[in-house]
């Protein structure tokens, strides 16, 4: 086959690796942030609050959280004439789930690693883009710059030997272009997802379905996809393919971090009608590759939003206490580099932290966000970045690509959800890449039903780094069983609260539309208020929420 190559004859096969095995001695590496400590020291109020006496700040706004959401509202703010601002965050650098890393020099993801080039309806997210220079206007649609459009190839599927899904048989073991699974052409598996395509197709333009998702209005079809889980939605029209059933749960983990018994209707069909519809195997499709991405992952576009903040950054400022009254917004916040607490005073006041964490700041908790707090759950993450010092064998089929995934319903070990594969980190290199590499192992773990989402929040919290880099490590040897010679370092991302899971009820809930109005002087901004966690979301809201201050300051306008 094109491109494959095989491992020599003469070789022997390197002793598969598996879970709970020690980790050899060779490997270091350990966790990387976020300060999990601080804010379980904020929730467990191990900090005091300023007391009366205590030096007070006063600025005109505060944005509090620097992801995508608080990054682009500060932005807005200062584009409208409004620079007596400050950001505040736990974390010593911006970015939130779009932050970088790097090992050995080499850049790499710590959560989000694309964006695709934005449809009609991501206007405040197109305009951006123009003006730093990663998309253009070419006849009437938007065109990415070729320089950070994800080169080919770009995703593939390894189809294990044994793996239950009917394919020919000269595909198992291999890996194949796409992430669909390609069943027989006229089997029951491919008629099926033709349905499903064409279903898709027809609620992409009936429905209304949009990114971001605030654009269009909410409709009773959308309610009614919002009111049951994606699953009862498919058993409902018959569409129990294995295969067919394997490639949703799959997108609804690598969205949503959670399976498709956990989310809503809305938000399975939301990842394929929203944009692209669902692709048969081998249609082409003129935007398929449209996607932005870097070494870094969207910590390249982090960096470029939060460039002018300069002093306006306060990084490492644990936000205790928001207290809204008519006049001004009071925050109690502690200083994790002067180790003492401090009151801010603003005129209004951006909450740009998920929703669940908003709810324990504020003080009172507003109606809507108290109403909406038995829908929040979160999903968590694990992101493990693996140093190579060089790539390993390669298995048959499709070559080395940006995304690779493993065709399994199986998780490792303690963890019984499966991983979502591992990104090339280096794969947007323009000079052939020998030596040191750098792959991102990503996991969603927030399951099939809530229990099981708690109880791998909780591992990630007891087991130590290397019972995790352990668990990685087994999961890479499915498909490359030399890889445990080739590791040199694993650097470990846990996000305990990752993302909301888009469960039934959360995306269509009233509390949701009014929380996207201001609340006296506090205005929401954060992708929670979409119930999806992406770029395009976090950075409309930030904007939309600027905006609301800047109308209410009375400064001459400006075009932002």
């Amino acid at each position: 086959m094109a491109g494959a190559a095989v491992l020599p004859a003469c070789r022997p096969r390197e002793a598969l690796y598996v879970a709970g095995q020690r980790l050899p001695a060779h490997i270091t590496g350990g966790w990387v942030g976020p300060q999990i400590d601080r804010g379980h020291a904020a929730r467990d109020g191990r900090w005091p609050v300023a007391s009366a006496g205590m030096p007070v700040r006063r600025v005109h706004t505060l944005v509090m959280g620097a992801g995508v959401a608080g990054l682009s509202a500060a932005r807005t703010l200062m584009q409208g004439g409004l620079d007596d601002i400050a950001v505040l965050d736990l974390e010593d650098h911006c970015g939130g789930a779009a932050r970088g890393h790097e090992l050995a020099g080499l850049p790499c993801p710590l959560g989000a690693h694309y964006l695709p080039v934005p449809g009609e309806d991501a206007r405040d997210v197109a305009q951006w883009l123009e003006e730093i220079g990663l998309i253009r206007r070419e006849q009437g649609r938007w065109r990415g710059d070729e320089r950070h459009l994800c080169h080919s190839p770009q995703e593939r599927l390894f189809l294990p030997e044994l793996a239950p899904v009917p394919v020919d048989e000269l595909w198992r073991g291999h890996w194949q272009d796409g992430l669909l699974p390609l069943p027989s052409r006229g089997s029951a598996a491919w008629q099926q997802m033709q349905a499903f395509s064409r279903e898709i197709e027809a609620l992409r333009q009936s429905a209304g379905f949009a990114m971001p998702t605030t654009s269009r209005p909410w409709n009773t079809a959308l309610a009614a996809l919002d009111g049951q889980t994606f699953a009862q939605w498919l058993d409902a029209r018959g569409y129990t393919d294995p295969a067919l059933r394997w490639v949703l749960d799959y997108a609804c983990r690598d969205d949503y971090g959670a399976q498709l018994t956990r989310v809503s209707a809305w938000a399975g069909i939301h990842y394929f009608a929203s944009r692209h519809g669902f692709e048969m195997p081998g249609a082409a499709h003129e935007d398929h590759d449209a996607v932005l991405t870097w070494p870094q992952g969207n910590a390249w576009l982090v960096q470029r939003l939060s460039a002018s903040l300069a002093d306006r950054w306060q990084g490492g400022t644990v936000v205790l206490r928001v207290q809204a009254g008519r006049r001004e917004v009071v925050v109690d916040t502690w200083s994790v580099a002067r180790q003492q607490a401090q009151r801010w005073v603003a005129r209004e006041a951006i909450m740009a932290t998920p929703l669940f964490m908003s709810a324990r700041l504020l003080h009172p908790v507003p109606a809507p966000l108290q109403a909406l707090r038995p829908l929040l759950h979160q999903a968590p993450w694990l992101v493990s970045n693996v140093l190579l010092d060089e790539a390993p064998h390669a298995r048959p089929g499709a070559p080395l690509s940006w995304d690779n995934v493993v065709y399994t319903s199986q998780g490792v070990g303690t963890v019984d959800t499966p991983s979502l594969g591992y990104v090339d980190a280096r794969h947007q290199s323009l000079a052939p890449v020998t030596g040191p590499t750098v792959w991102t192992h990503y996991w969603a773990l927030g399951g099939r039903s809530t229990a099981m989402g708690l109880a791998h929040r909780q591992q990630l919290l007891s087991q130590p780094w290397s019972h995790w880099a352990s668990l990685v490590l087994a999961d890479l040897a499915r498909v490359q069983p030399d890889i445990v010679a080739r590791v040199r370092q694993m650097d470990l991302m846990r996000w305990g609260h990752g993302m909301v899971i888009p469960v039934p009820g959360l995306r269509g809930h009233p509390a949701l539309a009014a929380l996207q109005q201001p609340q006296g002087r506090l205005h929401f901004a954060h992708s929670d208020l979409s119930a999806y966690s992406v770029f395009e979301e976090a950075f409309t809201h930030g904007v939309r929420a600027a905006r609301q201050v800047l109308a209410s300051t009375g400064l001459p306008r400006r075009k932002v």
